[in-house]
């Protein structure tokens, strides 16, 4: 039999042990909880197929169709006009925008018209669609009384028609991954796109084109016809809870692929690697609404370097700026 300093010892190391494990956050676990909460209902997408036979619906299947073939309508053969770098809105909104944590549109619907901070302006459903042109898709805004606009904007709202405002369900948008308390490695992040990205996007982020040459059936994740630096998923947060659930190929976010730290090094890795310009000077006119991870200074602190709000460790980030939204 153990002493009872041995005993209290063996105690003591194990509610340790447990406390570490805690910390380190056992995903599957904590996916448990979080999918059986009952004050968050899981989102699921509506079905395309039990819409009417009505213009609406024709309307809301075209823009569906955008969405799929972005390319095909607006790429560089585009057989309506030339206004993107080929990607499909597909390549980042996953299954039209109806994957869970997918970066799907559950919430543009009732999210909008909405004020948002990086313009400082109040922004449109349209306003949305001309911000992905821009940025994700690196190319230009297509007319806004356009029967396509139309088109887009309503898919977009029949996607999130049963989210309420103010809410957020299970499964909406992109989800954060666990924080890393390191900054995220590039090295270690070239290592994991080699052994787990190169084989679709390409030993030089170039992804891969269909046969006919019209839109990428892998999309490339870096390079000329890549998203610019204007685009979201330029922020490491976006890119690497997006990867984290849905990459490699087949992933999602019950059947994970990648670790969190892979998914933050692979998100450095990619977004270290040169891409598209735009002008983003006029993004974020009040300073202390920039996100934790926004990669361009300036800022409305010099606590942290640019390189930190690149690449992290976030935490200490984040949690000032959350005390500066905090004292507004």
């Amino acid at each position: 039999m153990p002493s009872k300093s041995n005993l209290k010892t063996a105690v003591a190391a194990g509610a340790l042990l447990l406390g570490f494990a805690a910390c380190r956050h056992n995903e599957n676990v904590i996916n448990k909880i979080i999918l059986s909460s009952p004050d968050r209902p899981r989102w699921i997408a509506p079905d395309v197929k039990q819409l009417p036979g009505d213009e609406q619906a024709k309307l809301i299947k075209y823009g569906r169709a955008l969405v799929v073939n972005t390319s095909y309508y607006f790429g560089p053969k585009g057989v309506i006009a030339h206004k993107s770098n080929g990607l499909n809105c597909q390549n980042c909104h996953l299954s039209a925008g109806t994957k869970p944590f997918g970066n799907n549109f559950s919430l543009v619907a009732a999210g909008y018209p909405r004020f948002k901070e990086r313009s400082g302006t109040t922004e449109t459903i349209v306003k949305k669609v001309e911000d992905c042109f821009e940025r994700s898709l690196d190319g230009q805004k297509i007319d806004s009384n356009s029967v396509e606009m139309k088109a887009f904007a309503a898919y977009l709202k029949w996607v999130g028609k049963n989210v309420k405002k103010r809410t957020k369900p299970i499964g909406s948008g992109i989800d954060e991954p666990f924080f890393l308390s390191r900054a995220a490695d590039t090295v270690e992040g070239k290592r994991v796109y080699i052994s787990k990205c190169q084989r679709c996007h390409g030993a030089d982020g170039e992804g891969k084109l269909n046969s006919a040459g019209n839109a990428y059936v892998y999309p490339p994740v870096w390079g000329k016809h890549s998203y610019n630096i204007g685009a979201s998923i330029y922020r490491l947060s976006k890119f690497a809870g997006y990867v984290k659930d849905n990459m490699p190929f087949g992933a999602n976010y019950k059947k994970r692929q990648l670790t969190d730290a892979e998914a933050w090094d692979v998100a450095a890795f990619v977004n270290s690697r040169p891409r598209p310009f735009k002008n983003i000077t006029g993004d974020w006119p009040k300073l202390a609404t920039k996100p934790y991870d926004y990669p361009f200074g300036p800022y409305a602190e010099h606590l942290f370097s640019e390189t930190q709000h690149k690449y992290g460790p976030f935490a200490p980030v984040k949690k000032y700026y959350e005390g500066l939204t905090k004292k507004k």
